[in-house]
């Protein structure tokens, strides 16, 4: 039995509103062992029976399964496609595996609608939401329609009275000047015959809402003062006909019931204010004005076909008790980032408040301090008696808790549901062992992760802030490429992380930048908005993650400029191979500052220095892959140098490290920089910092993320397990035994005694050191890419056991299918479960085997480290004495 079970374009299921041709996967299935694939046909039609195909590939003789990009291929606009794909393996033939994808706008210079808005210019400094419709005729049958819509602030699109789609939060946030993403939907059950009519609802959001964080000059309007709306609709009529609607000066406009919506301060609805039948045609009710056309720059404009931000999981409240000060409390039992959904009775004028926040206080009160000034809050008014469901459309929250300030009647658990809200991706990672902290561990690593990708990688998503800081992206990149279908995600992102750059290649702390020219006023920022080792490295390491998770070339040639633009800013600001410049953050917020300090106690040159040698090497890989090869030659020489100042700067006549703190020697041996003959003493070096501890870490951003990687390559396998299964501070299980159900963004953001490390900083949803999440999944469960067939094309399963752990088990779905490693620890031996999905290979290795009981059909032999042995696709069970 040979089968596709699914084709995927760029590693999505579903593509609507695509504007390039996209690559094309699929996984197959099989009953034997051993299968790779020896040919495939794709075909790519304009109608489902493939009568009228654009694209035929024939028969193609080949194993490649994922990365296939169709050349040739020609697609108009707003126009829907199907695709089919079967293949040749093992002696056997698949049926054919189909799927569709719908285009956007696919040339700019085709949108014939233009931006319009209900605001007036003195309404730059105003919250409100508000209406914007417009009306249309359909005098025939209709075979398809499609609609493209975008926003100058966010938007809920409606026809006939119906929203459009499921997304939440569009268009999204992008750098708005450089990069506006558009999404198209098909709409064509959303119409009828006859009059037809079409609006949204508008609201500030990122555009021209409040953001920043206390301290910056300029905290509203960053990219305008004005929401509009942009659409453009094609109606295709069954006699082969078609028309365009589109957003013009005809369309009408008005305030809407969200009186107040910020993405910091949460929503406040007024139903009185509602228009009945705003939506539909024929609406009479309201006081309606024409709106006004906005200039906009629509060269700009890029479809998004999948990756939208949407509600995801559905959080019930745990209870809903009283806190000593007198308070109601609704505790939902998990940090999130989610809307509240409200469901009441009320009669006119009730007013429904809920105020959201993290965690309680020392006495079990509510706690808003480190919100700082956010105050997410939302607030619904009864327009008229009944009952109501309300949940808010224009922002999101952080919590766990909601204080209830008014509530018409006694409250009760059934009347509140938490929509958790973010980026919609496919979960593709799973972990699982005997030690339930590290399953509550693992757990707060993913919930991190869903809490901040909400459109872009957030730092936190409670407090004034909620900026795509570079540096908790770039750490946390590997966990979570593991954890979730993460491509389209980083792909949007990485656009802005570009566009941002500036013109001499350095990277932003933050993407979108909002701080560059609005940073005087911050204490820290004040001394530079851009180019921070660890933190705009981004540019290099996340594009190269992502070729490691997906083997997809085309991310590193899409990111290329921008990878090369970045090395080049080091090497212009570097001091004879020495780098820094202005403003670093270095280790931060590592237990080594002084006191006081966010800084670490290791020296800016050396992390510096140690990044700007990193990534050099990563992009003398990416011009290797990509046949760059004078590329190759001059930054091959280039870190060749580095290194060598590296080791000259950083080591002593004796061969220790010139900075004794922890974290100076994880970067010299996890980046490889330490001298061959002082790579041992570099490792007792860390050893002995780490006894000097107790067996702790005071490591931050730059040396966690690696501490037990630099341990687990260097022989200590062991200590990893040690520093890993630390359960009181500083620890990850720390978090974990004090409550967490999100990973904090301080090791002791609330201490054993119930206070706080601080007010001003002290998320406890920061998924920064959740980036251990890469060592629980690389070497605890042992899945692993091998650099040279990525995408798990050709797998390394070697997992290392310890932590007195009984089992681990481990999925990752790949774009080949799901890679399973599955250990156990019985009283006289070890059972290691692999899975190997078809078309691909792995090599399999014993940790510590010292005999092989049962090799289920494979061929183990002494390797370097371990015991291994080659294995094709199948599911394998491999019994032996370690």
């Amino acid at each position: 039995m040979l089968k596709i079970n699914e084709i995927r374009m760029d590693y999505e299921k579903e593509q609507i509103g695509i504007t390039h041709v996209p690559e094309f996967s699929w996984t197959l299935e099989s009953d034997k062992r051993n299968v790779i694939q020896e040919a495939y046909e794709l075909e790519i039609a304009e109608d489902p029976s493939f009568e009228n195909k654009i694209y035929a590939s024939g028969n193609c003789k080949s194993d490649a399964s994922a990365q296939i990009q169709p050349e040739g291929v020609n697609l108009a606009s707003q126009k829907k496609y199907f695709v089919r794909a079967k293949a040749k393996a093992a002696g056997e033939e698949s049926d054919w595996a189909e799927t569709s994808f719908v285009t956007g706008i696919m040339d700019n210079s085709q949108w014939k609608g233009v931006f319009v808005s209900a605001e007036e210019e003195a309404d730059k400094d105003n919250s409100k939401g508000t209406y914007v419709r417009g009306e249309f005729t359909v005098s025939k049958q209709v075979k398809e329609a499609f609609v493209s819509v975008t926003a100058l602030g966010l938007y809920n699109f409606y026809i006939n009275g119906k929203k459009v789609g499921h997304d939440e939060l569009t268009p999204g946030w992008t750098s708005y000047r450089k990069h506006l993403c558009f999404q198209t939907y098909e709409v064509t059950d959303y119409l009828k015959e006859g009059k037809n009519a079409a609006g949204a609802i508008l609201a500030a959001g990122w555009y021209k809402g409040k953001m920043g964080f206390d301290g910056l000059a300029k905290r509203r309007n960053h990219y305008g003062e004005n929401t509009a709306l942009l659409s453009q609709m094609v109606i295709r009529y069954t006699d082969g006909t078609e028309e365009t609607v589109v957003t013009d000066e005809s369309w009408r406009g008005a305030d809407a019931p969200v009186v107040f919506a910020e993405i910091y301060d949460g929503e406040i609805y007024d139903a009185a204010k509602e228009i009945k039948g705003w939506a539909e045609p024929d609406c009479t009710e309201g006081t309606w004005k024409q709106v006004r056309k906005l200039e906009y720059d629509f060269s700009v404009l890029t479809g998004q076909g999948s990756g939208k931000v949407s509600l995801m999981d559905e959080v019930k409240p745990k209870e809903i008790f009283t806190t000593p000060e007198g308070d109601t409390v609704i505790d939902f039992g998990q940090n999130m980032s989610a809307l509240i959904q409200v469901h009441a009775a009320g009669k006119k004028g009730d007013v429904i408040r809920l105020d959201c926040f993290e965690v309680l206080d020392s006495k079990g009160n509510v706690y808003v301090d480190n919100l700082r000034g956010a105050k997410e809050s939302l607030q619904y008014t009864f327009g008229e008696d009944g009952t109501i469901t309300y949940r808010p459309s224009f922002t999101f929250m952080g919590f766990r808790y909601a204080k209830i300030v008014s509530f018409p009647g006694e409250p009760k658990l059934e009347n509140f549901t938490a929509n958790a809200i973010h980026t919609n991706m496919e979960r593709t990672g799973f972990i699982e062992t005997s030690n339930p902290d590290l399953n509550q561990l693992a757990h707060n690593i993913l919930w991190g992760l869903k809490s901040n990708f909400v459109d872009v990688p957030t730092d936190c998503p409670q407090r004034d802030e909620r900026l795509g800081w570079t540096g908790d992206a770039e750490i946390f990149c590997r966990t979570a490429c593991f954890l979730e279908n993460t491509y389209s995600f980083y792909r949007k992102w990485l656009r802005d992380v570009e566009a941002d750059q500036t013109e001499e290649g350095g990277v932003a702390h933050v993407v979108p930048d909002i701080i560059s020219g609005n940073e005087g006023d911050n204490w820290l920022l004040e001394q530079g908005s851009h180019s921070a080792a660890a933190w705009a490295d981004v540019a290099i390491v996340n594009p190269w993650t992502m070729y490691l998770t997906f083997g997809d070339k085309e991310i590193l040639k899409i990111q290329y400029n921008s990878m090369k633009n970045w090395i080049n800013f080091m090497r212009e600001y570097s001091v004879d191979y020495i780098w820094n410049y202005k403003l670093q953050f270095g280790d931060w917020v590592a237990l080594d500052a002084e006191e006081g300090s966010y800084f670490g106690a290791t020296p800016n040159d050396l992390t510096c220095t140690a990044y700007f040698a990193y990534s050099t090497g990563l992009f003398v890989k990416a011009a290797e892959i990509l046949g760059r090869t004078d590329d190759v030659k001059e930054y091959s020489d280039l870190y060749d140098k580095i290194v060598d100042k590296f080791q000259r700067t950083f080591y002593d006549e004796n061969g220790e490290m010139t900075a004794q703190t922890q974290t100076a020697h994880i970067v010299a041996l996890y980046f490889r920089l330490a001298p061959e003959k002082y790579k041992e003493k570099t490792v007792q070096g860390l050893l002995r910092l780490l006894e000097k501890e107790n067996g702790h870490l005071v490591t931050g951003f730059v040396g966690t993320p690696y501490f037990c990687h630099a341990l687990s390559q260097n022989g200590h396998v062991k200590e990893a397990y040690e520093l890993l299964l630390k359960d009181d501070f500083p620890s990850w299980l720390y978090q974990v035994k004090m409550g967490a159900t999100t990973v904090w963004e301080h090791w002791d953001g609330l201490k054993p005694d119930g206070t706080m490390w601080s007010a001003d900083m002290n998320s406890f949803n920061h998924y920064a050191y959740g980036s251990i999440g890469e060592w629980l999944v690389r070497v605890m469960a042992g899945l692993e890419v091998d650099e040279k067939k990525p995408g798990y094309k050709h797998a390394v399963i070697y997992p290392r056991m310890g932590g007195d752990l009984d089992y681990v088990k481990a999925e990752y779905r790949s774009v080949y299918g799901p890679v399973k490693s599955f250990w156990e620890v019985k009283p006289e031996e070890t059972v290691l479960h692999v899975s190997v999905p078809a078309n691909t290979t792995a090599t399999i290795c014993l940790d510590g085997a010292k005999e092989v009981k049962a090799a289920d059909g494979l061929a183990f032999a002494a390797g370097k480290d371990c015991m291994q042995a080659e294995a094709g696709s199948g599911d394998y069970e491999i019994h032996f004495v370690r």
